[in-house]
């Protein structure tokens, strides 16, 4: 009987868990070939999200929930790795706990796997309805723009909602950078990948954790994570502006030849000069400290995370 491990981040999801476990059990009645484990990874929850975990692994099956407490809340993307290190399931899922991500597209990724030869599946939104517009338009934004400007191929609605076998997850967790982004590490791994299809689902209960601020934040970090083309970028904008800057020169000599006795002060055209040359320095400058500071997080090489307690054997963190 192969194992299917779902990996399930939760940061003050209390309220969730029990439903989350039901739909879960639900869905799996019909799959009764298989034996399913959840892990559960609790952010430094400060509401009872990890005393509800525990009050679960007590009356389900043994062995049936797993959980690991970190110290802190690391974020989503460190906790996703701390349960995708400590898996040994024959596939492994990584889901959201409040049940956006629906068990039910369980089978179809199984099917995906074991019928048709694929190496994972990965759940992609087809509707967006019941978000807000302004969060929409952003998310096509981005999807447009990351492709344009990475070598990762991110597909509009893609989640981290994703089926994979043994291979797949030993090769996502071989990837040990500290600014991680799921999405791009998912398209930078490759494998033989099937989009299983859905569209947009509510909450369960309770309000997301992600405001505008947070999913701005998160895209840009994917951004900065998989994109070079901002650096080279500042190469052909020097070009540009000293290309300008003769244009310019030339543009002054020849009104100087033309009129030559017309009073000039030059007040006014080397103020905007300077304000626009600073304004680019300053850009440039800002840009390049974006990478630096990426880069001194990931020569520290600290770990990802750190635990607190978990129902695994103790260890000290995940690299």
């Amino acid at each position: 009987m192969k194992t299917i491990e779902l990996i399930v981040p939760c940061y003050n999801e209390e309220s969730c868990i029990a439903l989350f476990y039901d739909a879960v059990a639900d869905t799996f009645e019909a799959l009764k070939e298989y034996r399913f484990v959840i892990t559960f990874v609790d952010d430094g929850s400060r509401d009872h999200t990890l005393d509800e975990i525990k009050k679960l692994a007590k009356t389900a099956d043994k062995g049936r929930i797993q959980y690991i407490a970190l110290s802190r809340n690391f974020g989503k993307e460190s906790a996703a790795y701390a349960g995708l290190s400590k898996s040994t399931g024959d596939y492994v899922a990584l889901m959201d706990v409040d049940l956006q991500h629906p068990p039910q597209l369980l089978p179809q990724m199984i099917d995906a796997i074991e019928k048709e030869g694929y190496d994972r599946a990965t759940a992609r939104r087809i509707s967006r309805k019941g978000e807000p517009i302004i969060r929409s338009v952003f998310s096509r934004a981005f999807y447009h723009v990351i492709n344009r400007v990475t070598v990762i191929d991110l597909i509009s609605g893609s989640t981290d909602y994703c089926l994979m076998k043994r291979n797949v997850v030993e090769a996502i967790v071989s990837m040990g950078e500290r600014e991680r982004f799921t999405k791009g590490i998912y398209a930078w791994v490759g494998y033989k990948n099937k989009w299983i299809e859905y569209k947009n689902v509510r909450r369960a209960t309770g309000r997301s954790k992600w405001n505008f601020i947070e999913l701005f934040h998160y895209a840009y970090r994917g951004f900065v994570a998989f994109a070079t083309t901002p650096l080279r970028g500042v190469v052909y904008l020097g070009i540009i502006i000293t290309m300008a800057s003769f244009v310019y020169a030339a543009k002054i000599a020849i009104d100087m030849l033309r009129n030559p006795l017309a009073p000039r002060t030059g007040y006014a055209s080397i103020m905007i000069v300077m304000l626009f040359l600073g304004g680019v320095i300053i850009s440039i400058l800002g840009m390049i400290g974006e990478y630096l500071a990426r880069i001194y997080m990931e020569v520290k090489n600290r770990l990802i995370y750190f635990e607190r307690e978990s129902s695994f054997q103790k260890e000290q963190g995940g690299e």
